[in-house]
Order: C-alpha cells, then structure tokens, then sequence
C-alpha cells in the first residue's frame, strides 16, 4: 500500500498595514511604536464620526469613556522627510489606513498623557542625553559599528 502524498499547503504571508506619509503620498512610512487610542467623552464627539443624536447620547449613558478602537495617535517614520512625526491614523480595514499629521487638540482625547509638559518621573539630566541623540564630543555616535 503506497500512501498518498500530502499535497504541499499554500502559506501566504498576511497583508500589511499601508501607511503612507500626507506630504509625500507615494512613499510607504513605518512605525512600531506605541500607539495612543483615542477616547471620546461628549456626544458631540461621537456625531462628528457620523453617528446619530440619539444614538450617540445612549452610547455615552452606556460608556462614560468610550475607546476608539480604529483611531489612534502613533509616531511615524518617513525615509523621505528624514524623521519622525506624530500622525493620526485611522483604520478602514486590516490593510487600509488614512494617516495625516496629529494636531495639538487630539492629544487631549489620550488618556494618562500630556504632551505640553515633560514626564515628572524622568530626570533633568537624563532628559538633556536623550535631546543630544547618543553623539560624542567629536559628532560621531556612540554605538556606531563603524567607529
């Protein structure tokens, strides 16, 4: 008795997130940072996403803080800008996202942060290393393989 072959499974590598940079719509950005969901506290907030009087009002009866699951605040990389930007991403779909630059006024909609203010916890000299960005005397990097 011979046994069958198996035939050989078809694996395909899931879909990745687009994100691409709002100044420069062709180029793909990346980010694995932390992101920061966005939470709604007024009705008002909730008809602005496109739901309705009554419908926002029962929602926030039901959840005095409701966390957006698809919206979220995350900090970007673009290779064509050269840095680093706060953007504002929402989620269509596991593969589609808009992404344009965060502003000032949505970072009161993340709980626990304060973007005006430094974190309390973190030390004046520890604060000034990170702003110097890991560069010797002479401008070179410490942790260059290169050195």
């Amino acid at each position: 008795m011979v046994a069958e072959a198996n035939p050989p499974r078809r694996r395909q590598r899931s879909a990745r997130r687009e994100l691409f940079c709002p100044a420069h719509p062709k180029q793909a950005i990346e980010g694995n940072g932390r992101k920061y969901f966005l939470h709604l506290l007024t009705p008002e907030e909730l008809k602005a996403r496109g739901m309705t009087d009554r419908r926002a009002r029962l929602v926030i009866q039901a959840y005095p803080v409701l966390v957006l699951s698809n919206e979220w605040l995350e900090e970007l990389f673009c290779p064509h800008c050269g840095s680093s930007r706060w953007c504002h991403v929402t989620k269509h779909n596991r593969v589609e996202h808009t992404v344009r630059w965060a502003p000032r006024e949505l970072w009161e909609q993340v709980a626990h942060v304060d973007p005006a203010h430094a974190n309390p916890s973190v030390g004046e000299f520890t604060r000034r290393q990170a702003r110097s960005g890991g560069r010797r005397a002479d401008g070179k990097r410490y942790f260059d393989p290169g050195n």
